[in-house]
C-alpha cells in the first residue's frame, strides 16, 4: 500500500524524480506518530542528503529516517534535484488528509487531531472560511464519495482541554480531487442506411492516475435505456430500421456508481431503403454444435424498413419453428440437425435467406473393451486381440490404447499377438471425437486387467487371436 501511494504521488509530480514516502500515510504527518520518511526515486546508489526547513541537515545519510523533530523535510541525491517537501507537524491541532491521490468517487475521511491525541471537543471543519461540518463528539469529517467540488483548503477547530478550556484552530491543508474520467463523447453515424449496422462509441478514458479504473456504459435513445450497463464502450445494432431513429446519449459511471457523467445528445436519422439481401448468422460459427449445447440463429436484413417480420423454417418441417429475428435452441438434440433458413417480410414483400446446414455432434460416451469381463488370465504364447467401441458418438471417432497408463497404440483394435508376461497389466482405451477441431470430447473405457501366466490352465474365453504386438495405427478410423 505504501509503495502504491508513493507511485501515485510520483505520477502527479510529472518530471520530479525523487519523492518522500511518508509512513503512516497522512498529510501533514504528525511527530507523535513516529513518522518514517523514505527517499525514493532515481539517482545514484550513494547516500542521501536530507534538508530540514530549507537547510542541509544530514549529508550522505540513509534513505530511511525516523523523524524526531517537526519541520519541512526534503531529500536529494546527486544529479536528481530535491524532492517535493514533506511537513512534519507538532502543532497543537492538526487536520490530516490521506497522503494519496484523490479521485472522484473515493471514500475519504479527514481527521482532526490534538497534540499527542489528547481530547478535543466541539470540532468544526472549514473549507476556507466556510464551515462545512461539525462533529460535537467526534473528530472526523467524511467527504465520501468525493466530488470535484470537494477540492479546497480545509482546516478544523475545536475546544481543547485546559484549566480555562480554550479554542484551537489547525493550519489549512489542501485537498485536491482529480477527475476519475472526463465527460463522455458519443460518436456514431448520424444518418445510417436502413438495414446497415449502427455502431455507437461512448468515449471516456480513465484518468492516467488510475488507468485501470473499471467504467460502465449505458446507452439511451430518447431517454430510454437501449444498451448496458456494460463494460464495453461500444454498442452495436446489427441492422437498423426507421424505428431506431432518435436522440441518443450515453452515460459512464464508476463500478460503484458514485461517479456518473452523461454525454451530449447525438441525433440519428435512419434513411429508408427497400427490403433486400437476407442472410443467416449462426452461433457457434459454422453451424456445428454439440448435443445439448445452445444454438442461436440470426436473420440479418441488408436493406429494408423497420416494419419487418420474420419466420424460421427447417427443411422437412411443417409449421414455422419461430418468429422474430433470432431463433434460439437452448439444448439441441439429434432431431435439430438439418438445413435452416429464415424469411423476412416487409408488408407484401418477402425475402428468403440461403439455407444453412446445422450439424449436431454427439459426444462420445460409454467406451467399452471387448471381450469382457474386466479381468482375464491367459497363457504365455496365446494370441490376444482387444476391441474398443462406443455406445454413442458422431464419427469420426478415434481410439487410443493405454497399457499401465502409457499410450501404446491407436485404432479400434489392439492386437497383442502372442503374449508373454510383459503384456500383463491394465488396459484402457480412450475414445475421442471433435467439434470443429477445437472442442474435444473423450470417453475412457473401464480398465481391463490382463494376467499372462507361464503355467496353469489355458483360459482364452472371450479373448480373440491376433497379430504381433507393437505400436500400431488404426486399421479403421471407427
Amino acid at each position: 500500500m505504501a509503495l502504491l501511494l508513493w507511485a501515485q504521488t510520483l505520477g502527479l509530480a510529472g518530471t520530479q524524480t525523487l519523492q518522500i514516502l511518508v509512513e503512516p500515510p497522512w498529510t501533514p504527518a504528525v511527530l507523535w506518530d513516529q513518522v518514517t520518511l523514505t527517499c525514493r526515486g532515481s539517482g545514484t546508489t550513494g547516500g542521501t542528503t536530507w534538508y530540514k526547513d530549507g537547510q542541509r541537515w544530514l549529508q550522505e545519510g540513509p534513505n530511511h529516517l525516523l523523524v524526531t523533530e517537526s519541520g519541512t523535510y526534503e531529500c536529494d541525491r546527486c544529479g536528481t534535484g530535491r524532492s517535493p517537501p514533506v511537513t512534519i507537524s507538532d502543532a497543537r491541532l492538526v487536520l490530516q488528509v490521506p497522503a494519496r491521490v484523490l479521485l472522484e468517487g473515493d471514500m475519504v475521511i479527514l481527521r482532526c487531531r490534538r497534540w499527542r491525541d489528547k481530547s478535543v471537543t466541539g470540532v468544526r471543519f472549514y473549507d476556507g472560511d466556510k464551515e462545512v461540518g461539525r462533529s460535537p463528539r467526534g473528530t472526523e469529517l467524511s467527504l465520501s464519495p468525493l466530488q470535484l467540488n470537494h477540492s479546497g483548503r480545509y482546516s478544523c477547530g475545536g475546544w481543547v482541554d485546559s484549566e480555562l478550556s480554550s479554542w484551537a484552530q489547525s493550519a489549512q491543508v489542501t485537498v485536491t480531487v482529480h477527475e476519475l474520467f472526463p465527460v463522455p463523447v458519443l460518436e456514431g453515424p448520424p444518418e445510417p442506411t436502413e438495414g446497415s449496422p449502427l455502431n455507437l462509441s461512448c468515449l471516456s478514458t480513465p484518468s492516467h492516475l488510475r488507468p485501470q479504473a473499471p467504467l460502465l456504459h449505458v446507452f439511451y435513445r430518447d431517454g430510454q435505456v437501449v444498451g448496458g450497463p456494460q463494460w464495453s464502450s461500444q454498442w452495436l445494432v446489427p441492422a437498423v430500421g426507421v424505428s431506431h431513429s432518435g436522440n441518443y446519449s450515453c452515460q459512464v459511471h464508476s463500478e460503484a456508481g458514485t461517479v456518473q457523467k452523461s454525454s451530449a445528445r447525438l441525433r440519428v436519422t435512419v434513411r429508408r431503403v427497400p427490403l433486400l439481401g437476407v442472410s443467416l448468422l449462426v452461433q457457434p460459427p459454422g453451424g456445428q454444435v454439440a448435443l445439448g449445447d445452445r444454438l442461436v440463429l440470426s436473420c440479418v436484413v441488408a436493406t429494408g424498413t423497420d416494419r419487418l417480420s420474420f419466420s424460421w423454417h427447417r427443411e422437412g418441417s411443417g409449421a414455422p419453428l419461430g418468429t422474430g429475428p433470432h431463433l434460439e435452441l437452448r439444448h439441441v438434440g439429434d432431431e435439430d440437425s438439418g438445413r435452416y433458413h429464415c424469411q423476412a417480410r416487409d408488408g407484401d414483400n418477402v425475402a428468403e435467406s440461403p439455407a444453412l446446414n446445422v450439424t449436431v455432434l454427439v459426444p462420445v460416451a460409454n467406451a467399452t473393451i471387448t471381450p469382457g469381463p474386466l479381468s482375464h488370465q491367459v497363457h504365455a504364447g496365446d494370441p490376444v486381440t482387444l476391441r474398443c467401441s462406443v455406445q454413442v458418438g458422431s464419427t469420426p471417432v478415434t481410439f487410443t490404447w493405454l497399457h499401465n497408463g502409457q499410450e501404446v497404440a491407436q485404432g479400434p483394435l489392439l492386437e497383442l499377438g502372442t503374449v508373454d508376461v510383459r503384456h500383463s497389466g491394465t488396459y484402457q482405451c480412450m475414445a475421442t471425437n471433435q467439434l470443429d477441431g477445437n472442442r474435444v470430447f473423450r470417453a475412457p473405457s473401464p480398465e481391463l486387467a490382463l494376467e499372462v501366466t507361464l503355467h496353469g490352465h489355458r483360459n482364452t474365453g472371450g479373448v480373440t487371436w491376433g497379430v504381433p504386438w507393437g505400436l500400431q495405427h488404426s486399421r479403421d478410423s471407427g
